[in-house]
């Protein structure tokens, strides 16, 4: 999975993406990646891994991973190429899901691009960028399609039509995520590689001293809510200065800090949670003495299937899954106590994995 962090300058963007991947890999024990300097790898904090590591004692413990890109260049027209323009666009382009970090807080030490804080203009200004980007996409795709019609072909024809109607909606200010496709019309501009297209995550950058506050009593972080409600898009309240903080901190001591600011989790938790929400992710365990795992799948995937991501053989020769949900292994203690129960299900072909399922193939290649 991966996240495209975007935002105007002087919001909190790259405060927040340095934290998130420095927490990132301090919670988890994974190794910070830097694979080149505006991005990062991240472990998917993951609690079941650790209850499996207790019981089985693994050599290695890999959670699920997802790398975030501090995408910077944005200003007003680089839909245009102004600024890092073109190079900001492709970057989007190459990610699952944007996090858009918009400013909800007032310092006067810290200037703003445009003079003063209103997060819903700041959120327009990136929108309509990559409004502008999909509008030039969408009308040369179906000038295209209009020139292929008198081939005859009624797929041309269609989407000519399909074209139209999507460039009138994204010209009206709207992004591509909230047009009224079919399924059939998806596939159709799925290598339109739409910016608009992809899931927003809002994340509402706060002051530190407005963290004990109700979001709904922050009028900052209303016009976000707001905004965001207009295009079905999920708002995150976030503090960039505390994530900051926590990054610094081992285990017990982000623990202990946490509870002090009343807040559950922190802001990479809630953040990992919310990304796989929008984009309708669960995670499967696998576990052995030689490694404890989790493994990223879409909702709704198949056993064979999710044995391929482990191994293309693993798919290739399917037999069955045997099967225990993680908190049954979780209250019984170990596999065998599960086995002598006969909780340890055998699952085919068509069974539709869940989350937490904890897994082992059979197959024969």
């Amino acid at each position: 999975m991966k996240l495209g962090v975007v935002g105007l300058p002087n919001v909190g963007k790259s405060t927040l993406f340095n934290a998130i991947t420095s927490a990132g890999a301090q919670a988890a024990n994974y190794p910070f990646c830097t694979i080149e300097p505006n991005t990062g790898v991240v472990a998917v904090p993951d609690e079941r891994l650790n209850v499996l590591a207790d019981m089985y004692h693994p050599k290695k413990v890999t959670p699920a991973s997802i790398e975030f890109v501090d995408i910077a260049g944005l200003v007003k027209g680089a839909s245009k190429g102004e600024g890092l323009g073109n190079k900001f666009l492709s970057h989007i382009r190459e990610c699952d899901a944007i996090v858009h970090v918009v400013r909800c807080f007032d310092d006067e030490n810290i200037i703003h691009v445009d003079g003063s804080i209103d997060p819903a203009r700041d959120m327009e200004t990136i929108n309509l960028e990559l409004i502008f980007a999909d509008m030039e996409t969408v009308k040369k795709r179906g000038d295209k399609a209009e020139k292929l019609v008198k081939t005859g072909d009624k797929k041309y024809a269609e989407e000519a039509a399909l074209a139209r109607r999507l460039y009138d909606h994204l010209e009206s200010g709207r992004p591509a995520r909230t047009f009224p496709f079919t399924k059939e019309e998806k596939e159709t501009v799925r290598d339109y590689f739409l910016l608009t297209s992809k899931p927003v995550i809002y994340a509402a950058n706060i002051a530190e001293d407005q963290l004990s506050l109700a979001p709904s009593s922050i009028p900052y972080v209303n016009q976000v809510q707001q905004a965001a409600k207009d295009e079905n898009a999920e708002v995150l309240v976030i503090s960039a200065q505390i994530e900051e903080e926590i990054a610094q901190m081992d285990g017990d001591e982000k623990k202990e800090f946490l509870e002090e600011l009343g807040i559950p989790e922190s802001g990479l938790d809630r953040m990992v949670q919310a990304c796989y929400r929008l984009l309708g992710l669960i995670s499967f365990l696998t576990a052995g003495e030689d490694e404890c795992r989790a493994w990223t799948i879409v909702n709704g995937t198949k056993a064979p299937q999710a044995a391929g991501k482990i191994h293309t053989d693993f798919e290739r020769g399917f037999i069955r899954a045997e099967i225990v949900p993680f908190e049954t292994l979780r209250e019984l203690g170990s596999m065998n106590a599960c086995k002598e129960k006969g909780l340890i299900r055998s699952e085919g072909k068509d069974y539709v994995m869940q989350d937490g399922d904890v897994t082992l193939f059979r197959f024969n290649v």
